[in-house]
């Protein structure tokens, strides 16, 4: 009989199931049985976008239920995502296959361990009926977020050290149905042991020691294990053949003279918006790596998603200054290229912690969901980016003018240059702090004893 096994439940949007699947090769890293659960398509996805070796994962990719997978919504007054309503929807689904799964294990294992994303709590919560079971919410959201989004909703009752002067509005930034998805899901919350945290005490420690202090984390175990990235020369020597376009055209450019630009898994722009960021760019005659691509469908392998409309004749305009890149693409592996300088962000939680780990500025650009507060902390906390609007979030057009100031500001200002040296030595503190001794690597150590106990 194993003494333990892992089952890992990811919710199905790209910023989770990257992180989630990241935790999972990091775990099996231990020799601890290690199983990703989800719908097929789900699964698919997250595998065919990971740059590690997964071969001591098991996966279980059960029937993707019927939903609908509609294009993302170009031209709406909020930038979330609605078109994957129903694909969370159907996330609910997965609740009987995965309470079976558990059955059929707990007569074969000492001890079930379930880490689970907080947004799939109602999923995993027939762990509470097992008694050598155990759940921990892997939380894909920053400790600063968390936070404050918990301290707004109980009115603000007590001081919070270190708080921004001016916390960034949060209106617009959920839809309805999304809202009333979480609380649903928040219900079941109490049934977990514990938090993980993909963070680093080195930049949330403050917040995460907050976070332990309120009733609803009463009895919960804590541990912030972040960064949990692959090792970059790893992945690099794993199929070298096969590199990017986009690393090929970094190769040739010189040190930190590289803007980054990219949204995330999902963001829409108009066509309007588009049109003015690549005027922009144009005009700012900096260099940039730019990852042109619509919000992800429900179901990503469900047909064509629209081909964004940059300027008639801008790429042949900007042939040896930018690139533009209309496929998925390798962002850690572009971060950390030399040739990197910056990093135009929408502020998603998975960006942030690539960015800072690989000590490159943020021009930070947040669209929807929590992304606001991450841009605050990274701008007025960290003080490792910038912001690419005058409000930390921002619904209306940003013109090209302003694009184009930020821009230089961010990549050949004096101000620019002190922030990329501040990102650059942040980025090596946490690199280390997953070395022996380090304080993320310690507190995953305590997190494999606790488990394997």
């Amino acid at each position: 009989m194993e003494s333990v096994v892992v089952f890992v439940v990811p919710f199905p949007a790209q910023g989770h199931l990257n992180q989630l699947l990241q935790f999972s090769c990091l775990i099996s890293s231990y020799g601890i049985p290690t199983h990703f659960v989800g719908f097929k398509t789900h699964i698919q996805q997250a595998k065919s976008r990971n740059l590690q070796d997964m071969q001591k994962i098991q996966f279980h990719e059960f029937p993707t239920p019927d939903f609908e997978s509609p294009p993302p919504v170009q031209n709406s007054i909020s930038k979330f995502p609605t078109h994957l309503q129903p694909s969370f929807e159907a996330s609910k689904q997965l609740r009987e296959p995965f309470s079976n799964l558990l059955h059929e294990f707990s007569n074969k294992v000492k001890r079930i361990i379930v880490i689970h994303d907080p947004l799939m709590s109602s999923v995993v919560q027939d762990v509470s009926s097992i008694s050598n079971a155990e759940s921990y919410a892997f939380n894909c959201i920053s400790a600063f977020t968390q936070l404050f989004s918990f301290w707004e909703a109980i009115g603000r009752p007590f001081p919070v050290e270190g708080m921004p002067k001016n916390l960034p509005s949060m209106e617009g930034c959920f839809s309805f149905e999304i809202m009333n998805f979480m609380a649903y899901q928040y219900e079941f919350m109490h049934y977990r042991s514990g938090d993980i945290f993909n963070s680093c005490r080195l930049i949330e420690g403050t917040y995460v020691d907050m976070l332990n202090k309120l009733e609803m984390n009463a009895n919960k175990k804590q541990w912030v294990v972040g960064p949990i990235l692959p090792d970059l020369t790893m992945v690099a020597g794993k199929d070298s053949r096969n590199r990017h376009k986009s690393l090929e055209w970094l190769d040739k450019q010189a040190p930190k003279s590289v803007l980054y630009i990219s949204f995330g898994s999902a963001t829409t722009m108009t066509n309007e918006q588009i049109q003015e960021l690549a005027m922009g760019l144009e005009k700012s005659k900096q260099k940039f790596l730019w990852v042109l691509r619509d919000a992800d469908k429900g179901n990503v392998f469900d047909g064509e998603t629209r081909k964004a409309r940059i300027p008639k004749g801008y790429e042949e305009r900007m042939e040896g200054i930018g690139m533009v890149v209309t496929d998925w693409a390798p962002q850690l592996e572009i971060l950390g290229h030399i040739s990197i300088g910056g990093f135009m962000s929408h502020c998603g939680w998975n960006s942030c912690m690539e960015s800072i780990t690989m000590g490159v500025p943020i021009l930070a650009w947040p669209m929807h969901s929590e992304q606001p507060w991450n841009a605050s902390l990274i701008i007025d906390i960290l003080e490792v980016g910038i912001p690419a609007t005058e409000e930390a979030h921002q619904m209306e057009l940003v013109n090209s003018l302003t694009i184009e100031k930020v821009v230089n500001r961010l990549m050949v200002s004096k101000k620019g240059k002190e922030m990329r040296s501040r990102a650059e030595n942040l980025g090596r503190e946490v690199w280390q702090s997953r070395n022996e001794g380090g304080v993320s690597q310690l507190e995953l150590n305590s997190f494999i004893a606790h488990i394997s106990r």
